[in-house]
């Protein structure tokens, strides 16, 4: 995702005079194109988030397009006042980009693991929050984010992530992007998470779970118009992200779903993400997402499992008529008359 973003803002600021880079002592030879191209627009601001924050605002008050970027929680967790007064509060048009989010960064253990700042930065009022499911997406949020005049939170991967788009999708922020079709289950996927939710519903299919696929790339503002469908569609949807189930796509979804008063009850939510506690084991992106249950195996054996168990309540639920009740055997239909 990186090397995406360092291509495509290279391409944007050739057009655009306004442009301009600014890095927290991160990425100098990966913006070495960059800086061929614009050396008076690139600015290594050093180890000093806050103060790059501060810089960025007054460069977007003064008619430029800063973006600032390094690596995820030391742009969010570490500049939230600055983001909450110095962009949301003037409502500057700032692009933020966090990069190595989630569980990137792994091996370097919880201070530079990014699983609170989806929670931190979506409350801050006029914050837009996306978090692109591959390279594809990369590119055109970054175009989209440009051309909006807020703040905005990119979060990115790190690199070598699958490539899932094999042609640009119409991408807009605040609009799900539909990746594969199903009826059984919808997983609604945010940032690097969409390889690995396609690769649960091959295992679903398996195992007989029709799984709707989705690029929820955009946290807030989030797709109400799919959520409304999805929830009176489907007997399951799954949020997955890599990032903590507190604060998250997942709990911006409960929040929706509980303002909603024409949602079926017996739909079920069901939200994959990492626990309310620091992950201490020393261990790559991967090992971790094993730990927590974030692999393709570990998503599908549990959706089956939340899908057998809410039908068991649902019977349990209905007001028994001997004449019409019948015992029940619970099978999942096939997905294959519906691809």
């Amino acid at each position: 995702m990186r090397n995406a973003f360092a291509s495509e803002i290279t391409n944007l600021a050739q057009t655009d005079h306004r442009v301009v880079l600014l890095s927290g002592d991160i990425g100098n030879r990966l913006f070495d194109p960059y800086k061929t191209l614009a050396p008076d627009r690139f600015i290594n601001c050093g180890v000093a988030e806050a103060n790059m924050i501060g810089m960025a605002a007054g460069m977007a008050m003064a008619g430029l397009k800063p973006i600032a970027y390094t690596i995820a929680p030391f742009i969010s967790t570490r500049c939230l006042e600055q983001i909450r007064i110095d962009l949301c509060y003037h409502k500057l048009p700032v692009v933020l980009v966090g990069v190595g989010a989630g569980l990137s960064y792994a091996s370097l253990g919880a201070t530079h693991q990014a699983l609170e700042d989806l929670a931190q930065l979506r409350t801050l009022p006029g914050m837009t929050v996306i978090c692109p499911g591959d390279a594809v997406e990369v590119r055109l949020a970054l175009r989209a984010a440009l051309q909006l005049n807020t703040p905005v939170y990119l979060r990115l991967g790190k690199k070598g992530e699958p490539v899932v788009h094999q042609s640009p999708p119409p991408f807009q922020i605040g609009k799900a992007l539909l990746v594969q079709q199903g009826r059984d289950a919808a997983i609604l996927s945010t940032g690097n998470m969409l390889p690995t939710a396609l690769d649960a519903a091959v295992i679903l299919e398996k195992m007989g779970v029709s799984a709707q696929v989705v690029s929820f790339h955009t946290v807030k503002p989030l797709d109400p118009t799919y959520l409304d469908k999805a929830f009176n569609r489907f007997k399951l949807i799954a949020t997955l992200e890599e990032h903590s189930r507190a604060g998250g796509l997942g709990g911006a979804v409960a929040e929706w779903r509980c303002d909603q008063n024409d949602i079926p009850p017996h739909t079920r939510l069901v939200r994959f993400g990492t626990p309310d506690h620091f992950v201490c084991d020393a261990g790559s992106q991967n090992h971790h997402r094993k730990l927590l249950g974030l692999t393709p195996e570990a998503i599908a054996q549990r959706i089956v499992s939340e899908l057998a168990n809410s039908h068991i309540r649902h019977n349990a639920d209905r007001p028994s008529n001997p004449t019409t009740d019948r015992p029940e055997t619970f099978t999942l239909a096939s997905s294959r008359d519906e691809r």
